[in-house]
């Protein structure tokens, strides 16, 4: 899986994440007190699919230029 959960705790109104940075670009997806992490792709897209206000999934397109 490319998701990967993150311990986080609120505080204050604060969310704080404990992680280790990737070196590449990254996207934190928070729902229902559960963070999870993912580097995205060099060439592509990431989707986070939504249902009734909750996360449902999120879809990675990838490609490769020519």
């Amino acid at each position: 899986m490319r998701l990967n959960q993150v311990e986080t705790e609120i505080t204050n109104g604060k969310l704080n994440i404990e992680m280790v940075l990737p070196d590449s670009p990254f996207c934190v997806v928070y729902c229902n007190g559960k963070a999870k992490i993912t580097t995205l792709p060099e060439h592509g897209e990431t989707k986070v699919i939504t249902h009734q206000g909750k996360v449902k999934r999120v879809k990675f397109d990838e490609g490769e230029e020519f």
